[in-house]
């Protein structure tokens, strides 16, 4: 039997972790079973359980990793406003819209989180906490908490944008939506 170091079970976890949460954005929770998550990890099924207690504790370390990589994607960004509007006109976006996998979990994952366990809703609770509170620290550095009302309508309407415009069969209407999002999150910014 081979043993690995401890540092290759961690990296065999992340890859795990990571291309579970393209699996689940792009094909939902539901429909992705243990053996497609294994399958995109290049690994077989028995090594799920060397990582994993189940798909559930598999389900709440990919939401919480998703929405730390999403806020870390803030970092990126131009400080202040101008990095909000940026990021409101990426977000808000076809090509976000049409690559779901490699998007915002909340859009692609929010209707099934919503049907997980305790340590997923937590996870998904914590993960979206800090997303609107980096959004409030934006629109108003110096009292943030003034801002955490219009953080909170401004995250929530930019997801539930980006859901209508994913679930429309007219790209037409479908760009329109996401149009009309841009201009009311920009809304919110003034």
């Amino acid at each position: 039997m081979v043993r690995y170091a401890k540092e290759h079970k961690q990296v065999t976890r992340e890859r795990i972790i990571e291309k579970a949460g393209q699996r689940f954005k792009q094909d939902g929770i539901d429909g992705s079973g243990i053996s497609t998550l294994m399958s995109d990890a290049s690994l077989t099924n028995g090594a799920f359980y060397a990582h994993f207690a189940s798909k559930d504790d598999l389900v709440a370390h990919v939401v919480a990793d998703q929405l730390r990589t999403q806020i870390a994607r803030y970092d990126t960004l131009r400080p202040g406003r101008p990095g909000l509007e940026d990021f409101i006109h990426e977000y808000l976006s076809p090509e976000h819209r049409d690559h779901p996998g490699v998007g915002c979990p909340s859009a692609a994952l929010l209707d099934e989180i919503g049907r997980c366990g305790d340590e997923t809703k937590q996870a998904y609770t914590d993960g979206a906490r800090n997303i609107v509170d980096e959004i409030a620290a934006r629109l108003a550095p110096e009292d943030p908490r003034s801002a955490r009302g219009t953080a909170i309508g401004l995250f929530t309407m930019m997801v539930g944008t980006l859901q209508l415009s994913r679930a429309l069969a007219d790209e037409e209407f479908a760009d329109e939506v996401l149009e009309r999002g841009v201009e009311n999150a920009l809304a919110f910014l003034r």
